[in-house]
């Protein structure tokens, strides 16, 4: 096992996930099957499986039971074991003639414990029991049809998808977003009896609804679990509403109070609100092939940080499009290809222009030591040249099979840099360039004038043109970088304009997409009357108003825009890159946004940032790729139902 890390983390959690699924059926739901993905591939749990006769399965309600043959199941589930996942475990194993079950789940029995409403301090007596678990075992015995048939319920920490050594995502946790102003209203909605909340600087943990206790209660714990294998004592620090909720849970969390006793080393966490700043999420400023690679290529069902490499261009098919869907999608995640990794963690952490130049250097050097027939050039690298080196695999079977994780991402930047929707990229990062001067220059109504003429019908709108998708990304661009703004007579008139053009382009659209479909809350265009857009588009001006005040509470960071002057353009400047300048300024002052969770009376007598050690950035939403170095973590994949 190498170094303690993220990958370690990850592989250490699975090994023992395979140690239980000799010639068992295995039921996964998509969060652990993301996390298997990044972390070792679906190739490991296959052969640990064993025998033609044995299966990997979605985790769902009607997912096909173990037959006659297949006496054992293991079920692999990233969520709580109760209510409706416990329902679907039973159903499965009703009308199937399973004699051993095991059911491993990546949150701690401690949750369990909060879960079932036991409180703290008789949960703290049952310290190394397991009274849940042991309950669930009887039941899946029971299921079974047999008291002595093998049943077994265990915890397994299986919360990160490592994308890279020091880049990792928490796939269970893509609902687990931060609290907006309007959700202020619907907290005191839920709580009549009690104190009015202002707004969101007054909201604590006493304040939230039980399912997102429990939802940031089950992050908390997998955190935890990463700090005892890391070995390291966390100090816990917080910018933003929820941000500072996880981080007081985490640092005041019961069960990790003996493990921080024994840690040798230190490190500090710091969670990060997105919604203080989506400009970095939506915006084209930067300069990295894997951002415009998940930007423009489908995504990968069930997952939601990996895409379909169309992998056609390596078999005798023609590139018809009735072709696509016969052979298997490529992707990103090459866990056991040695070679892929280097090059994937190369692109994530260089340029466009040197990462594909690193691309075809890669090509090159594979295609030598198989002796194929390579031409060099030099110069410029377009996808006409990488497409001719990867179609020298395509003859070589012994070369395709050792390098088909390199040809992955060879063909992954092909398609991307041959992509329409790349060449709009530039469009995207000139307009958002004229939004940054025009906001240091001009007010909120004049910004939104400049993209009313783009907001066009499907029916008046050419390739050129922005489609609904686009402008909505364009719409929280402008709110994000702008921030707080003062509503006046012509912006109430401009945005009115604005809405009423998004509301009939939203009814003349022919096809909704997902998105449009759950903005609007139509499955179908047909069913969208103009009542029902207008709605939605007031819902989504509000939103964004919300996000335009995200960063109002905020003393230092209220602003990502750098303004500019006669000899330099509006920059933007992204939140995460001002909180990392902060911590790391030893002239400055305590950063006053950056709060520091107390775990006890000690930790009340520090001061200053003297407790950062080895920092891990945390956000608490990625909507799509930021800058690769900006951060370690972020969440990104619903969680299963929480509901019990």
């Amino acid at each position: 096992m190498s170094a303690p890390g993220v990958v370690s983390f990850t592989q250490q959690g699975w090994e023992q996930v395979l140690a239980k699924v000799k010639r068992a059926v295995v039921y996964l739901d998509s969060a652990c099957a993301e996390s298997l993905h990044w972390g070792c591939g679906s190739t490991r749990l296959l052969e640990a499986v064993g025998g033609p006769e044995f299966h990997l399965r979605e985790f769902e309600s009607d997912a096909v039971g173990g037959g006659v043959k297949q006496p054992k199941a293991v079920f692999v589930l990233s969520c709580l074991l109760k209510g409706r996942t416990v329902e679907t475990i039973r159903d499965i194993i009703c009308r199937s003639h399973f004699q051993y079950c095991v059911v491993v789940t990546a949150v701690s029995h401690a949750v369990h414990l909060t879960a079932n409403h036991v409180p703290a301090a008789a949960a703290a007596e049952l310290e190394g029991q397991h009274p849940v678990f042991e309950q669930l075992e009887e039941k899946l015995c029971e299921w079974m049809g047999n008291m002595n048939y093998t049943a077994e319920v265990l915890h397994v920490p299986l919360l990160l998808a490592p994308a890279a050594p020091h880049l990792a995502l928490t796939p269970a946790f893509a609902s687990l977003f931060p609290l907006l102003p309007q959700d202020v209203h619907l907290l005191n909605s839920a709580r009549p009896d009690k104190r009015r909340l202002g707004s969101l600087g007054e909201v604590d943990a006493s304040t939230l609804t039980p399912k997102l206790l429990l939802q940031i209660r089950c992050l908390v714990s997998g955190l935890s679990s990463l700090c005892e294998h890391l070995g390291v004592r966390e100090e816990c620090f917080a910018v933003g509403s929820l941000s500072r909720i996880i981080a007081a849970d985490l640092a005041n969390y019961a069960p990790a109070k003996n493990r921080r006793k024994n840690a040798t080393g230190r490190a500090s966490v710091v969670f990060v609100d997105r919604t203080l700043d989506l400009t970095g999420a939506v915006g084209h400023h930067g300069d990295n092939l894997v951002e415009k690679i998940i930007s423009v290529l489908p995504q990968l069902p069930g997952h939601t940080n990996d895409v379909m490499v169309n992998m056609v261009e390596l078999t005798a098919l023609q590139q018809e499009e009735e072709n696509q869907n016969v052979v298997a999608p490529g992707c990103l995640a090459q866990s056991n290809d040695t070679a892929a990794k280097a090059l994937w963690e190369a692109l994530l952490n260089t340029k466009h222009k040197e990462a594909v130049m690193e691309v075809r250097r890669h090509l090159v050097e594979a295609a030598s030591r198989e002796n194929l027939p390579i031409k060099m050039s030099m110069g410029r690298v377009s996808p006409g040249q990488l497409t001719s080196y990867i179609q020298l695999f395509k003859t070589n079977l012994k070369a395709l099979r050792n390098h088909c994780g390199l040809l992955q991402l060879g063909l992954a930047t092909v398609q991307t840099l041959k992509h329409p929707q790349t060449a709009k990229w530039d469009n995207f990062l000139a307009f958002e360039r004229l939004l940054l001067q025009s906001i240091g220059e001009s007010s909120m109504s004049t910004v939104l004038s400049q993209l009313l003429p783009m907001i066009k019908p499907s029916t008046q709108r050419t390739n050129d043109d922005y489609n609904l998708e686009e402008l909505l990304i364009l719409l929280i661009y402008i709110y994000s970088v702008t921030g707080e703004f003062v509503v006046d007579k012509d912006l109430g008139d401009i945005e009115e304009k604005v809405k009423k053009a998004l509301a009939q382009a939203f009814c003349e659209e022919s096809e909704l997409s997902p998105l449009l479909q759950k903005i609007t809350g139509c499955d179908s265009s047909i069913n969208l009357t103009s009542h029902k857009s207008k709605i939605a588009v007031d819902e989504l001006f509000s939103t964004l108003r919300d996000i335009a005040g995200a960063r109002s509470l905020m003393k230092q960071f209220k602003s990502v825009c750098v303004p500019g002057n006669h000899s330099h353009q509006a920059i933007y400047k992204p939140l995460l890159k001002q909180v990392v300048e902060e911590i790391f300024n030893p002239e400055k002052p305590d950063p006053v946004d950056i709060e520091h969770m107390s775990s006890g009376l000690t930790d009340l007598l520090k001061t200053g940032f003297s407790m950062f050690m080895k920092v891990i950035l945390l956000s608490t939403r990625l909507l799509k790729p930021l800058n690769i170095p900006e951060l370690l973590f972020a969440t990104d994949r619903l969680h299963p139902d929480l509901g019990f």
